[in-house]
């Protein structure tokens, strides 16, 4: 798998203007604050959006982003694997707004917690069920190291399954006609 080429914060926000910035967080995320001119195309939705990304190529260049900067690299290797090039915004959002540059928030929008404190969440709640449960029915402890054992697995892989699963969820799924306005626009 080939690295994609990083832009810096300083970098992407001097060449805003003639770049397609694709947000590959979940819709709740992108709701939370994304950049300017973004176009939200969740990761899982990719493989969709492959006709439109290569027009929107066409025109110009791509800038995958995301919260971090690990699924923004991910997408770009997915893209790449497509004959699309496209460039990962170092350190992603966070980095963005580290520099002091400003994210758009639509007006009305919902706003979902981060997927990273999503996973938190739900990793701690069941640890601390596991660990509750365990009280009555010592069996109950496996919910516990199962969990543990999957942060290791996570930690080494740079992946993250509790991520994936989440994401499915109904608030952080675009909704159809969203993601729908988001291709047109693209292949516009």
């Amino acid at each position: 798998m080939s690295t994609a080429p990083a832009l810096t914060a300083e970098q992407s926000s001097s060449r805003i203007h003639e770049l397609t910035v694709v947000d590959v967080r979940t819709p709740g995320e992108y709701a939370s604050g994304h950049l300017p001119g973004a176009h939200n195309i969740p990761l899982d939705r990719l493989q969709q959006a492959l006709p439109a990304l290569r027009t929107a190529s066409a025109r110009g260049d791509l800038l995958v982003v995301c919260a971090s900067g690990a699924r923004s690299a991910t997408a770009c290797a997915v893209l790449a694997e497509h004959g699309i090039t496209a460039a990962t915004l170092e350190g992603g959002t966070a980095a963005w707004t580290e520099r002091g540059h400003d994210l758009h928030r639509p007006a009305g929008a919902r706003t979902a917690w981060a997927m990273e404190r999503q996973v938190r969440l739900t990793a701690g709640s069941l640890v601390l069920l596991g660990l509750i449960a365990g009280r009555r029915r010592p069996a109950a402890r496996l919910i516990s190291a199962g969990i543990a054992g999957g942060l290791v697995f996570s930690a080494l892989t740079d992946t993250c399954g509790m991520a994936r699963v989440l994401a499915k969820l109904p608030h952080n799924r675009p909704r159809p006609a969203a993601l729908d306005a988001t291709l047109a626009a693209l292949a516009g």
